[in-house]
């Protein structure tokens, strides 16, 4: 008779109900208590220091971030994934992985998805077989549906308890499962989601910044943090919006306050170019002249002729 050999059995994964008890640090506000069918939404404060493993989950989780930004390591699936976690931005972990989070946790809405609702869903628009469902692994993405029905839960969540909220998380959490069967299910052809552009007010406050220290070096995670997206996300942000990079445009500031200071004050060259910023004299001649089409010294001179034919007030 051939020995048998048993086949090891799999980890028991985490449900719904019992990750609370899992978890390290409690939800500061929640959904459980309401009754509410779908979508389940645990309320996190930001945590400065974190360093947790769990275990797999039964169900599939959102972290969407409500503020702040914090550097964060994932991981998952035997893949780390380091990144500036700032507001709006969603992570998407799938059921069946276990998981790593170490460095900061910024506060965070925790949207917790059954797999029936996804598979509720696939039905009713006509993916039948189970084996065609395969919601993604995502360390980082700003999706804006996400976005809004995190929005959505969030504010019934602090409303009081009325009848009309079933109804409406039911819908909510509906709309979701199909979004994430459009837009992160494996088996269907990846979606690209645009980046909003940055609106005048974020570009004034990072032009404000910029000028404000025009004579220091500076860098693009500095910006991006005015911004309150990660350093990868500005880059692309700054370029769509603007069509230049963020480094060309610091350096016309800088071009252009040396511009200012030369057509208007006495400053030696020399001095310019410390106070904009630039390396030495050598460094700032060869980009301005890009700039500009001509030297700084070429640039005052053809200014103090300006300045000398000027007449006097009589």
């Amino acid at each position: 008779m051939g020995r048998q050999t048993e086949t090891p059995e799999r980890p028991k994964l985490v449900s719904i109900d019992e990750i609370i008890n899992v978890l390290s640090h409690r939800p500061i506000a929640t959904t459980r208590e309401r009754g509410w069918n779908g979508v389940t939404v645990d309320l996190y404060r930001s945590l400065p220091e974190v360093s947790e493993r769990y275990p797999a989950l039964d169900h599939h989780l959102i972290c969407y971030c409500l503020s702040g930004n914090a550097r964060l390591v994932q991981g998952r699936n035997g893949v780390l994934h380091e990144s500036l976690v700032a507001i709006g931005v969603s992570m998407l972990m799938p059921a069946g992985y276990d998981s790593l989070w170490e460095g900061s946790a910024s506060a965070t809405a925790r949207l917790r998805i059954p797999t029936s609702l996804i598979a509720s869903a696939a039905e009713q628009i006509g993916r039948r077989s189970s084996s065609a469902i395969e919601i993604r692994n995502v360390f980082e993405t700003r999706d804006v549906v996400i976005e809004r029905v995190a929005q959505i839960l969030l504010a019934e969540l602090q409303r009081k308890p009325h009848p009309a909220q079933a109804l409406i998380v039911d819908q909510v959490s509906a709309a979701l499962a199909a979004h994430l069967l459009r837009g992160y299910n494996a088996f269907e052809p990846l979606e690209q989601h645009e980046l909003p552009s940055l609106g005048r007010f974020e570009l004034a406050r990072l032009t404000e910044f910029i000028e404000d220290n025009i004579g220091r070096s500076i860098s693009l995670a500095e910006l991006a943090a005015i911004v309150n997206v990660s350093r990868f996300h500005f880059t692309r942000l700054f370029k769509q919006s603007t069509g230049m990079t963020a480094i060309g445009f610091v350096e016309r500031c800088r071009i252009s306050r040396a511009q200012a200071l030369i057509s208007e004050t006495d400053i030696p060259l020399a001095e310019v170019a410390l106070m904009t910023g630039f390396a030495d004299q050598s460094h700032f001649t060869r980009r301005f002249h890009r700039h500009v089409g001509c030297t700084p010294a070429a640039f005052a001179r053809e200014r103090g002729r300006r300045r000398s034919t000027r007449r006097a007030p009589g």
